[in-house]
């Protein structure tokens, strides 16, 4: 048995916290199995093995899956059915999901046998747990679910790799099989028993389990995203009624008010260098900040709160019930109470991207506020960053298709038996692809603010001169077209994808 150390999670199947995933998806810290879930695991098995006793047909014990629920299963097969089911529906395509993806969905996997309604011994989740603390990560495709019945392809691509089967990926990110893995991780594959390889892959913790590092790294990059807004306002001398705390309690949505506060900390009053502008009001994309922002950040709730839901639920089928002996066959796996809110979460994040654009659009236009062309001396001879804004624009253009619901576009399957899917893992993909581009927008956003920032000499204090000398630590001012701009935008696009510029303002949301 692990014992607990500092840095180790117990999980019990009922209170694993969003909170508690990053460190266990991207710092590998160790999971053990709290020994008061056992008595739970243990009990839904053997009302498991009483059912496969008594020879009545019970879906998921001793039928066949699907459209094949009908055919009974001679007990003689039962075994055999685990494995063939495992094959036969390991049948994703596509680039594998990334290590700390897959991490995520073993957790939330082992999490929810634990709960006690699958009927999978503890060995079972053990050996996912095992996986999880030796570095072992299955290769699972990351095409091919329907978010319904849960993530049945690439789950069983996960499922294949506990039986000694299928691949892994090492760390250099090449796919090799799993059995000599699993060898020299002194970890032994299982025979899986009844109803085990379907307690694996009927659930939905891929579209969790992406949707739920998807959502950590959404409320991160709106943090940045905040920040970066607040620099470029800084550097054009916005007006600062637009953040004044009386405009915000008169329309009080809890996420406008809580920007409006920040924007406003971070800037402060006007300087007298700034006073001198005839301009009476800024531009949508600066004074609206706030609105725009917090009812992104106010759209993430229902994703959270869903997810808070999921990652501690029994999402197979059917559902083992011990103190009645009874194996209930429902839809637990459906996957839309996530697909709905992950696809609010997708149009928030891509309006992030919308509006971030704008201002730097407005940056390169810049001579009202004593800009040059495209932020560069000498314009003409010298392009600067309008090459950078046409890529920010590309992304946007793009987010506009990702962010098309998938969760309207269900396809039936299985001879009509599973006639309506959820589409939630499509839809949890695409909103870690705008994610992905949202964080290369704020990227250049950030280095556009910083550049104005110099060319008008004007520079700030604060929070704000830490996101200006986050950019300069890694980046210098742009003289003329003198290195690869891309290099530029993927330096400090890897800051907003750390963290760097939302840990900045964390001390100011701290104080609201």
């Amino acid at each position: 048995m692990i014992e607990p150390t500092a840095d180790s999670l117990m999980i019990d199947g009922r209170s694993l916290a969003l909170s508690d995933i990053k460190p266990v998806a991207r710092r590998y810290h160790r999971v053990i199995l709290d020994p008061a879930a056992e008595p739970r695991i243990k009990a839904s098995r053997e009302a498991v093995e009483r059912i496969a006793a008594a020879g009545v047909p019970t879906y998921g014990v001793n039928t066949g899956l699907g459209a094949l629920s009908t055919r009974a299963i001679n007990a003689a097969d039962l075994r055999t059915l685990q494995h063939n089911l495992l094959r036969s529906h390991a049948a994703g395509t596509g680039p594998p999901l990334d290590v700390d993806v897959v991490r995520t969905v073993m957790l939330i996997r082992a999490n929810s046998l634990a709960h006690g309604k699958s009927g999978a011994r503890t060995i079972v989740v053990q050996r996912l747990l095992d996986l999880l603390n030796a570095g072992v990560t299955p290769a699972i495709p990351s095409q091919g679910s329907l978010g319904a019945s849960g993530d049945l392809a690439p789950l069983a691509h996960l499922g294949l790799v506990l039986t000694g089967e299928g691949r892994v990926m090492d760390f250099d990110g090449a796919i090799v099989d799993a059995a000599s893995t699993l060898d020299r991780a002194g970890i032994e594959p299982l025979m899986l028993e009844p109803k085990e390889a379907l307690a694996l892959i009927n659930g939905t913790a891929v579209m969790a389990g992406i949707a739920s590092l998807a959502l950590l790294d959404a409320i991160q990059l709106l943090r940045s995203a905040i920040l970066v807004g607040a620099m470029s306002a800084f550097a054009i001398a916005a007006r600062r009624e637009p953040f004044d705390r009386r405009m915000h309690e008169a329309r009080p949505h809890p996420g406008q008010t809580r920007v409006a506060a920040i924007i406003g900390s971070l800037l402060g009053p006007l300087s007298d260098d700034h006073r001198a502008t005839s301009r009476v009001q800024d531009p949508y994309s600066v004074r609206c900040i706030p609105p725009v922002l917090g009812a992104a950040l106010d759209a993430l709730q229902p994703l959270e709160a869903a997810l808070e839901i999921e990652i501690n639920s029994a999402t197979d089928n059917p559902l083992v019930f011990a103190e009645s002996d009874e194996a209930l066959s429902g839809g637990n796996f459906h996957g839309h109470p996530l697909a709905l809110p992950i696809e609010y979460a997708k149009v928030a994040i891509a309006s992030v991207g919308n509006i971030t654009e704008r201002r730097i659009a407005l940056l390169m236009d810049g001579e009202e506020y004593g800009l040059p062309a495209f932020l560069v001396a000498n314009p003409g001879v010298n392009s600067g960053y309008m090459i950078a804004h046409y890529l920010t624009a590309g992304l946007v253009a793009e987010n506009k298709i990702l962010a098309h619901p998938s969760a309207v576009d269900s396809i039936p399957t299985s001879a009509n038996i599973e006639d309506f899917n959820s589409m939630g893992t499509t839809g949890a993909r695409h909103l870690e692809e705008i994610i992905r581009n949202v964080e290369r927008i704020v990227a250049v956003e950030a280095l556009c603010a910083a550049q104005a920032c110099d060319l008008r000499s004007i520079y700030p204090g604060g929070v704000l001169a830490g996101g200006y000398e986050t950019v300069r630590a890694m980046v210098p001012p742009l003289d003329a077209d003198e290195r690869i701009i891309a290099d530029d935008i993927e330096t400090i696009a890897q800051l907003v994808r750390t963290g760097r510029f939302a840990r900045l303002i964390e001390e100011e949301i701290e104080k609201l």
